[in-house]
């Protein structure tokens, strides 16, 4: 059975950081794209940051410079380090991962900016 478990959440201030953690069982994450998604109240869920199974990455324009994509797979675990963080990246963050067939999707954890 696959599971992608998030963790890292939770509320912090403008400015502030936060790191999201994707723990995954039941698959190889080096073999997949892992990816970090968002879903804001009202709106569509969106992808964030992605990296490919060869550590290629690429991020939304709004986040550009301010988080960072990485993964361990020693711990097969993949990460979304959040700087300068602003009100609207309020959402609940969703770890993906997939490969010709396959996807998966964490249950989200949710993350607060906010004064």
């Amino acid at each position: 059975q696959v599971q992608l478990v998030e963790s890292g959440g939770g509320l912090v201030q403008p400015g502030g950081s936060l790191r999201l953690s994707c723990a995954a069982s039941g698959i190889i994450l080096s073999f997949y794209t892992m990816g970090w998604y968002r879903q804001a109240p009202g709106k569509q869920r969106e992808l964030v940051a992605i990296i490919s199974s060869g550590d290629n990455t690429n991020y939304t324009d709004s986040v550009k410079g301010r988080f960072t994509i990485s993964r361990d797979n020693a711990k097969n675990t993949v990460y979304l380090q959040m700087n300068s963080l602003k009100p609207e990246d309020t959402a609940v963050y969703f770890c993906y991962a997939q490969r010709v067939g396959w996807a998966y999707w964490g249950q989200g954890t949710q993350v607060t900016v906010s004064s």
